[in-house]
């Protein structure tokens, strides 16, 4: 069995702790944001160990938009080389949870699309974009079937 390390961020490992121990009923929104946030569990690239990283919840149908905007900060999250290595991941969304598959989104026209969802979602992804160089990666998570 694989061993799950929580985040060395304090107030992420006690956010995944406290959703994940209250089977989705606590710790449900970004901090003080009420904001709705999902916990993505995935493999760590370089350890094959279980990570889990709460993310902004948000949708397109049966689809999870994950934004890899680290605030804007000048590098991608971790949790994007996991999933540029191991697309398959676990979403828990409050009480259901699915074995879902990832997929990057280049194609701009479908990009477009997504970002503007994210942004409707949660806005400061509009501010994000604009404090990094760099093009904040999407992904669309799909359920296995």
């Amino acid at each position: 069995m694989q061993e799950y390390i929580p985040s060395p961020i304090k107030w992420v490992a006690d956010q995944v702790e406290l959703y994940e121990g209250s089977g989705g009923i606590e710790g449900i929104t970004l901090r003080d944001t009420g904001m709705p946030v999902i916990i993505v569990t995935n493999i760590g690239w370089k350890t094959g160990a279980i990570r889990k990283t709460p993310l902004m919840r948000v949708v397109d149908g049966e689809n999870y938009i994950l934004i890899a905007s680290q605030g804007g900060r000048p590098k991608h999250p971790l949790w994007y080389h996991n999933l540029k290595v191991n697309p398959k991941v676990e979403i828990r969304d409050e009480t259901s949870v699915f074995d879902m598959i990832t997929e990057e989104i280049h194609q701009s026209s479908e990009r477009s699309r997504l970002w503007d969802l994210a942004v409707a979602a949660y806005p400061p992804y509009h501010d994000y974009q604009n404090k990094t160089d760099r093009l904040i990666p999407l992904f669309l998570a799909k359920p296995i079937s």
